[in-house]
């Protein structure tokens, strides 16, 4: 089965086509074409992503990204094709607000074969709306002009299955994943343990009361006066401190690190490096100290909640999703606590490449989703900024 897969849930635009084989238990994956273009250099210099701007960028690349990915795929013949007065008027209408977008995909159209494909999946939740909303309508164009099977992805699911994933002889392989799976979800958006069992069914274990931790990371690097995005930025000041054999003088809270339950605060931590940094010039030195400092924290009271959901569940299988699950000393932390806590329970850290936004990762899960035969309906499917997994 080919599936083509979209993500525009943020600020990457991306479109990747995999062919995907076998059922829940052994799934086989192959890039066949992969395109993202991100939009990370556009929105450093405001601190964060601007949803409407994230938006534009979506509408203006997303036929270039798919020309690329389909080329990749040897998958992109051109051809004359006559598109019908009504799917051009159908088409038009459902890109009504953006213009340029459908007048690009229309000549795209026009041009070019239907693609040997079997499916089209798309995020459509959660994440910035607006940016959904692009990836959505342009999926349900794609849909009708090709007549293929709409999947809608949830984003989270996404980071998830494709945590799960290892390479073997060039293919992406999901195999012997022992239930229940216990995901760690942590991004700039999300901090989240989920439970899945059996496949595609979820439990909430616990989630975040105010920041997600990779918002909190972004926040302190901006106290430390450091470029977005702040994770890579104080994942580098933290290694280079701890190869210091000095001590650190910083000792930062643990939020409900000792509370009976699995949630997460983040919001405290926060609140107490603004508090050590307020009113006063911090030092290299002292950058690299607090960066240390806060990202231990981090990895404590992750490592915590995480143990505890771990006893509750009676997970097999934990696995790491999300951004922040790139960390450096993050991934360390948690391979060394499961080596020396749960030695009996499978610990699936994902290729960095899949830590970022990405629509292999859509793909992967567009493909289970499909294996459950569960399709969208192009008509009523709709982005959800908030939607959730459980």
């Amino acid at each position: 089965m080919k599936i083509l897969a979209i993500e525009t849930s943020c600020d990457e635009t991306a479109i990747s086509i995999l062919e995907c084989s076998g059922d829940e238990r052994l799934a086989n994956f192959r890039v066949l074409g992969n395109a993202l273009l991100s939009q990370i250099d556009i929105h450093k210099e405001y601190g964060g992503v601007f949803p409407m701007m994230a938006k534009r960028e979506h509408a203006k690349n997303l036929v270039p990204i798919l020309g690329a990915a389909l080329e990749e795929a040897e998958l992109l013949h051109e051809d004359t094709q006559a598109l019908s007065e009504e799917l051009t008027t159908t088409l038009g209408e459902l890109l009504s607000r953006e213009f340029e977008l459908a007048e690009q995909l229309l000549e795209f159209l026009k041009e070019s074969e239907i693609p040997d494909i079997d499916a089209i999946a798309v995020t459509h939740g959660p994440g910035l709306e607006p940016a959904l909303w692009v990836g959505v309508n342009f999926a349900k164009a794609l849909s009708l002009a090709w007549n293929k099977p709409l999947i809608g992805v949830n984003h989270m699911e996404g980071h998830l299955l494709s945590s799960l994933v290892i390479e073997t002889d060039g293919e992406l392989v999901i195999k012997d994943i022992g239930l229940p799976v216990l995901g760690l979800l942590i991004s700039g958006g999300h901090t989240e343990l989920v439970s899945m069992d059996p496949w595609l069914s979820y439990r909430l274990i616990g989630q975040t009361r105010d920041d997600a931790v990779g918002e909190a990371f972004d926040k302190v690097a901006r106290m430390l006066g450091l470029p977005y995005p702040g994770g890579p930025e104080i994942s580098k000041l933290a290694e280079r401190n701890r190869e210091d054999t000095g001590t650190n003088p910083f000792k930062l809270p643990r939020p409900m690190i000792t509370d009976p339950h699995c949630d997460f605060s983040f919001s405290g931590l926060k609140t107490a490096v603004m508090y050590l940094v307020k009113g006063k010039e911090v030092s290299e030195l002292e950058k690299e100290q607090l960066a240390h400092a806060f990202e231990d924290a981090v990895a404590e009271v992750l490592w915590k909640k995480t143990a505890r959901a771990l006893e509750e569940t009676g997970a097999k299988t934990l696995a790491l999703g999300g951004g922040v699950s790139a960390n450096t000393h993050l991934r360390r932390y948690f391979a060394q606590k499961i080596s020396e806590e749960y030695p009996e329970v499978a610990l699936f850290l994902p290729d960095r490449a899949y830590t970022t936004d990405n629509a292999i990762m859509i793909a992967i899960a567009g493909y289970y989703r499909a294996l459950h035969n569960d399709f969208a309906n192009s008509q009523t499917m709709i982005a959800n900024g908030n939607l959730a997994l459980t």
